[in-house]
């Protein structure tokens, strides 16, 4: 199987085969010009043992976050498709009351989603027990994920791009996260992550999406007065946003290849969304995910990040399970690829904290030979600063190909749970005037 299935985006990302296996930097621009801002020195990818306090948690419905095995515990909800059970998350919802009441991220945007697609969100309806005491009631599916395929990766000779893949879980063409419950105009991005009634398959994901790692049900009541929830641990994502490191999840993507390397849904409906390259303009769901594909390699490299470090480092072509520790304790010290994404719940200014949404445009940045040459490959932690060098330095960042830097047309849901150090606050640098940035300096003054 092809790496993308666009032929742009796949031809681009082929290119990408041939330069070094390099990540990301920043430099001096040449003789006389500005200096550009220099990465954070060995930017670390967060702590790896412990729980997570509480207080760092975006989504706070999580129950625990523990970095010994790299996994959160989240509420798990029923839901029926068909006469089957099917069992969803919910990270997400347009509205703050209701992302308020569920312990959830408000994420304005998701109130776009359906935009010139409706069949983006999912017009499902809820019913509960006439007998219900106390309890939630059952969503009622329009679509949903098929989780019997077999992923599969082959890493190509320099790890990416793959030599094939093929997604482990792929959604009927009503599927779509992001749902609406009829009588309500609230958007809820609410994954699905198993099917039936268990027990399940966690060694080979038969049953369960890919990065679960175990679901424990809910505790039987032995007596009157109680409640007890179902619940699931997921294999998270370490990354970074505003120089910070961050845990995300990521469990559905519409290019299929994408889907594999994060261990996510292939979900086609998604390509649907408003719009390509739309981040925070009028109308867009949309928000940008920075991957490198051919960032520095090496297990115990403080510089290495990308797809091919993902691949090479991150035993991406292995089955994600709390046994196969190798897998954990990379993923722990740093070998994910670890993204950069753009505005996050916690940032200061308003207009930025409102731009966040889960669902992530990856704009693919390749390092030019030159870049590689001069030793300017080093780990990037933040958006605006790789939007800068994007826009000053093409002889150092461009996209996969040689090709302008921008969206690549590959979209990922990744809701955020949680910042690992110091809560991200700000960017590290301004935008330029000309970066791909929309604020007061990109128009005439």
């Amino acid at each position: 199987m092809s790496m993308l299935t666009r032929p742009a985006v796949r031809a681009a990302l082929a290119a990408a085969a041939a330069i070094p296996l390099v990540a990301a930097g920043l430099a001096t621009q040449a003789s006389g010009a500005q200096r550009t801002p220099a990465a954070t020195a060995n930017p670390s990818s967060g702590p790896t043992t412990g729980l997570l306090p509480r207080g760092k948690f975006t989504i706070e419905s999580t129950i625990k976050i523990d970095l010994d095995n790299q996994l959160l515990r989240l509420p798990l909800h029923r839901g029926e498709f068909q006469g089957e059970t099917y069992w969803y998350i919910l990270t997400d919802a347009s509205e703050q009351g209701p992302a308020e009441a569920l312990g959830l991220n408000f994420a304005p945007k998701l109130a776009n989603a359906a935009i010139g697609c409706p069949a983006c969100v999912q017009d499902v309806t809820l019913t509960a027990a006439a007998d219900n005491v106390f309890g939630e009631g059952t969503l009622h599916f329009e679509g949903v994920p098929d989780f019997s395929p077999t992923r599969s990766l082959v890493p190509g000779p320099t790890g990416f791009p793959p030599a094939s893949a093929a997604p482990g879980a792929v959604g009927d063409a009503n599927y779509s996260p992001f749902v609406r419950v009829a009588g309500s105009t609230t958007v809820y991005n609410a994954p699905i992550v198993a099917v039936g009634d268990g027990p399940f398959d966690v060694r080979h994901h038969t049953d369960t999406a890919e990065r679960v790692l175990a679901v424990h049900p809910a505790a039987a009541a032995t007596g009157p007065g109680q409640f007890h929830g179902a619940s699931v641990d997921l294999l998270f994502i370490r990354g970074f946003d505003s120089g910070q490191p961050i845990i995300y999840l990521s469990t559905e993507s519409d290019d299929p290849a994408t889907a594999v390397l994060e261990r996510a849904t292939f979900a086609p409906v998604l390509s649907g969304t408003p719009f390509v390259g739309g981040d925070d303009f009028l109308g867009s769901v949309r928000e940008r995910i920075f991957p490198f594909v051919n960032g520095q390699t090496g297990a115990k490299n403080k510089q290495a990040q990308g797809l091919a470090h993902l691949i090479l480092d991150g035993h991406a072509a292995e089955e994600a399970r709390l046994t196969n520790r190798a897998l954990i304790n990379a993923l722990r010290r740093g070998g994910d690829s670890l993204n950069i994404q753009g505005d996050f719940p916690t940032l200061e200014q308003n207009r930025r904290r409102a731009a966040y949404s889960p669902l992530w445009e990856a704009q693919f940045g390749e390092w030019t030979a030159k870049a590689v040459r001069l030793g300017l490959n080093k780990r990037q932690t933040d958006e605006f600063q790789i939007l800068n060098l994007a826009r000053t330095r093409p002889d150092l960042l461009t996209a996969p190909g040689g090709k302008p830097y921008g969206s690549m047309k590959v979209l990922i849901n990744c809701p955020v749970i949680a910042f690992l150090d110091k809560e991200p606050r700000r960017d590290l640098v301004k935008p330029r005037p000309g970066s791909q940035v929309d604020f007061p300096g990109a128009y005439l003054r």
